[in-house]
């Protein structure tokens, strides 16, 4: 594939599945230039979602949750390394690479380098006080379940509850501390949040809302969780989920533009920079559609996003096509599979168009300004069937299709 300016050293930034689909994407558009590519973990790329789900049940293997290649890439691959600057006037990334320092050249850059999980904001916690991003994570929690602890979930929301709805699975005690009303508020609205907190309460989940955590309580191991009330939590393990972070700190000096992410535009070109892409947690793109700027967390998204953004790269700004796919996530949480096609930001609707959200089998609808945005269901891929509605800006609620 032609480009604008014959690119000779393209270094992607990040080994998740949005560095991944870039890095594949630039080799099947043509591109024969040096490619390398910067990953934090020393694994090969795999799947995310399983962390929180079939892998820390153990119904899946470790082997089973590896990202299987799309088309094969010839590249250096740098794993366990991480980016600590970008030097936008020399075109230089500082890497730290097996405590070695290496600075490597580029003319076009994929920064695809994802989010972090938010720590305990009160410092050092004791042992058994875990966060859950990795696989090592995932392992590392997995096997003090063997031991049938008494779990304590910090976080209601997809992290926290799939967490929790895993851990029930496995019949042990699992408390959800939430701070807000109801799980999964932000992602769901007002709505839907009460629904899945009956959901994880029929399936005996002890969920504490409203509640804040002050402390957790142990010599060198946790013993309990102390609330804001005052009152205690025994706890063997606790599984903190209050989200995740844009990996920016290394791009603070760059110049190029850091607001909840690295905002791009609709093509995924980065504000600030020339020849520089971003794609996947790390990203905040312009979303034509919604006329404003999405950070998006979902699988689905970033490996479409990384595939777009390497496209951009190759055509130049000026000739890349605006990324316009709605955004998709899912969640399975004990017998049932939530999906969501569009985004509900700054949604001032709400409306079930089939079945009835009391019931297992639903779908509801999202609608701002009069247009629907978004839907979300229960009922296997219904949602999809509504991406012309939200495509086409259709009146809200929309109509049920064929």
């Amino acid at each position: 594939m032609p480009t604008s300016r014959q690119l000779e050293q393209i270094v992607v930034v990040g080994a998740g599945v949005a560095g991944t689909r870039a890095a594949e994407t630039v080799r099947q558009e043509g591109y024969d230039g040096d490619l390398t590519v910067v990953g934090a973990e020393r694994h090969a790329p795999y799947h995310r979602p399983p962390l929180s789900k079939k892998l820390l049940t153990g119904k899946v293997h470790r082997a089973g949750i590896d990202l299987a290649p799309q088309f094969d890439f010839e590249a250096r691959v740098l794993r366990g390394a991480a980016a600590r600057e970008l030097d936008m006037s020399s075109r230089k990334i500082h890497v730290r690479d097996d405590d070695q320092d290496r600075c490597l050249d580029f003319d076009g850059l994929v920064i695809a380098s994802g989010a972090i999980p938010r720590e305990w904001p009160e410092g050092p916690v004791p042992d058994g006080v875990l966060l859950l991003r990795t696989v090592e994570d995932c392992l590392a929690i997995r096997q003090r379940l063997g031991t049938h602890p008494r779990v304590v979930v910090v976080g209601g929301g997809f992290i926290g509850a799939e967490v929790a709805a895993s851990c029930r699975s496995l019949g042990l005690d699992v408390v959800l501390i939430e701070k807000a009303e109801g799980l999964l508020l932000q992602a769901l609205g007002k709505e839907l949040a009460p629904r899945w907190t009956e959901l994880h309460r029929q399936q005996g989940v002890d969920l504490r809302l409203a509640a804040g955590v002050d402390a957790f309580v142990g010599d060198g191991r946790v013993e309990a969780v102390q609330l804001s009330d005052g009152s205690q939590l025994p706890a063997d393990l606790v599984v903190i989920g209050l989200g995740v972070a844009p990996a920016t700190d290394w791009l603070a000096d760059s110049g190029l533009h850091i607001d909840g992410g690295v905002v791009c535009d609709a093509t995924g070109a980065a504000e600030g920079g020339t020849d520089v892409v971003a794609a996947g947690d790390v990203a905040r793109w312009w979303h034509p559609l919604y006329e404003q700027h999405l950070h998006i967390e979902h699988w689905d998204h970033a490996g479409r996003q990384g595939e777009a953004a390497a496209r951009t790269l190759l055509a130049g700004k000026d000739r890349a096509k605006p990324y316009d796919e709605l955004p998709y996530f899912w969640s399975d949480q004990y017998h049932l599979k939530i999906q969501m096609l569009g985004a509900t930001a700054d949604y001032d609707a709400f409306e079930i168009v089939e079945g009835d959200s009391n019931e297992e089998r639903f779908v509801a609808a999202y609608g701002r300004d009069g247009r629907t945005v978004a839907v979300v269901g229960t009922i296997p891929d219904r949602v999809y069937s509504y991406r012309d509605a939200i495509k086409s800006r259709a009146e809200f609620p929309p109509s049920r299709p064929d």
